[in-house]
């Protein structure tokens, strides 16, 4: 694999998924609490919450791509037909992001004004 995008950490990776994070080291309860740190989620078939989910081993299963703001707080799955697919989608997403290119307050219900102008100044939007 790549090397990930500056600003982003390989949380996990798996067969299945992979997990990257946003600028861990500032979101650790200073100016940006853990709970709203961005993640990438590059999963096998779609992101189940629920515990012992059936595990499709299809081969033709797609590849999904998932930005997380927060654990209630997600941009659109983005399908790609395997695994190089999405993680090329996955980097060009973390790019984007860490440049300021994503519109994150679009995906709030509720505006958080304070943490998106400290968001801002850390993306450089």
């Amino acid at each position: 694999m790549t090397d990930l995008p500056e600003g982003w950490t390989r949380w996990s990776e798996g067969e299945r998924k992979l997990v990257w994070a946003y600028r861990p080291d500032v979101f650790d309860g200073g100016a940006f609490p853990p709970p709203c740190l961005p993640t990438l989620y590059v999963t096998r078939g779609k992101r189940s919450r629920r515990p012992g989910a059936e595990r499709n081993d299809d081969p033709d299963t797609p590849w999904y791509v998932t930005l997380f703001l927060e654990p209630e707080v997600s941009g659109d799955e983005r399908e790609y037909p395997d695994r190089e697919a999405a993680v090329a989608g996955a980097t060009h997403l973390a790019r984007a992001f860490a440049a300021g290119e994503v519109d994150y307050r679009g995906l709030y219900q509720v505006p958080r004004e304070e943490y998106f102008a400290r968001l801002d100044e850390l993306t450089g939007r």
